[in-house]
């Protein structure tokens, strides 16, 4: 039988040399990407508390989870190589892209992924979104479009001249609805010669406290505003329902924005900020491990126009014109008179 040994995650960097032969992906197959930015890919044969046990055809290695900040299928099997910064994959779903970008500027971040940040407008009011692909679909809060149908988006195009164009996009859809995490997919109509650049999605697990993150939105419908600030907490209980709390200015109008990460990577969707007058430099934003749920499941929250739950609004029933009791409970009746009740 062939022996096995079961190496700890210190020896990583001597095993690269033995990542040489590459074979046929398999299924069963993962990459595990740690925080050193190496990725280690094979079978992934045992998983306990505190450690992935992976299969590298060769040998058996020991990872510990705190230092695991990605899995994903596929690849070649027995690996370990080196992440490369700037790299980018499609999900499994083949609807959105994650990644491992390279640390960048806010300044650096806001010229490349500033065209993927959309303005919503509705009847009702503004709020903002963000590209997910390049067939224009994207996500915003579901109380952003809470009631609406006629929905519209605007473009922020980068010209030849460094500046930016206004592009209007009317009969926005709704695709999917997810109100209890206050989640929604939508789709913009795009004309054939808009070709924006989408968002890449990051990884959950790999946000910490104290990490500088910035929101970019219309908030008051002030366009494309960024601001920043740092993760004050990554997992606030509020409602029964985690946000990464945060203290980037989120105003009304940042709703359904997406909130980056140093590297530029989506890691949460900014959904509220305080408003009390002793409360300040406090926001919270949707988890994207959520939104990532939500796209993989989308299905499962289509929207259906013809559902009275669904976004088309409904006028409210005639209001009393008296602030009495009914007379059927005792009030008063229509000359005056008062009724009593038999016991």
């Amino acid at each position: 039988m062939r022996g096995i040994r079961v190496i700890g995650a210190a020896t990583l960097l001597g095993l690269t040399a033995l990542a040489g032969a590459a074979e046929t992906p398999a299924d069963g197959f993962e990459t595990l990407t740690l925080k050193d930015g190496q990725r280690v890919v094979g079978r992934v044969v045992a998983e306990k508390a505190e450690a992935i046990y992976v299969d590298l055809g060769h040998d058996l290695l020991k990872l510990p989870r705190e230092s695991i900040v990605r899995r994903a299928r596929g690849e070649e099997a027995g690996t370990i190589v080196a992440a490369t910064p700037g790299e980018t994959a499609v999900d499994a779903s083949g609807f959105f892209s994650t990644g491992l970008l390279r640390p960048s500027s806010v300044k650096e971040v806001v010229a490349k992924f500033g065209e993927s940040v959309v303005s919503i407008e509705t009847p009702s009011g503004k709020g903002s979104g963000f590209l997910i692909n390049d067939e224009g679909y994207a996500i915003t809060n579901a109380h952003v479009i809470e009631g609406e149908t006629r929905i519209s988006a605007i473009l922020y195009q980068n010209t030849a001249g460094g500046g930016l164009a206004r592009r209007r996009i009317d009969d926005v859809q709704i695709v999917a609805l997810n109100p209890f995490f206050d989640l929604a997919l939508i789709k913009l109509p795009l004309p054939d010669d808009v070709k924006p650049s989408h968002v890449i999605l990051g990884n959950g697990e790999d946000v910490n406290t104290g990490d500088l993150v910035f929101a970019v939105g219309n908030p008051l419908g002030l366009e494309r505003s960024v601001t920043q600030g740092i993760v004050s907490n990554r997992s606030r209980n509020l409602e029964g329902q985690l946000y990464l709390q945060t203290d980037t200015a989120i105003n009304p109008g940042n709703s359904g924005g997406p909130l980056f990460n140093a590297r530029g990577e989506v890691i949460g969707v900014t959904s509220r900020g305080a408003r009390a007058d002793m409360a300040d430099n406090l926001g919270f934003a949707i988890p994207i491990a959520y939104v990532k749920d939500f796209l993989r499941h989308r299905e499962a929250f289509s929207f259906d126009k013809t559902n009275p739950n669904s976004g088309y609004r409904y006028l409210d029933p005639p209001r009393r014109p008296r602030r009495e009791k009914p007379e059927a409970l005792g009030g008063p009746k229509a000359d005056g008179a008062t009724t009593t009740t038999i016991k």
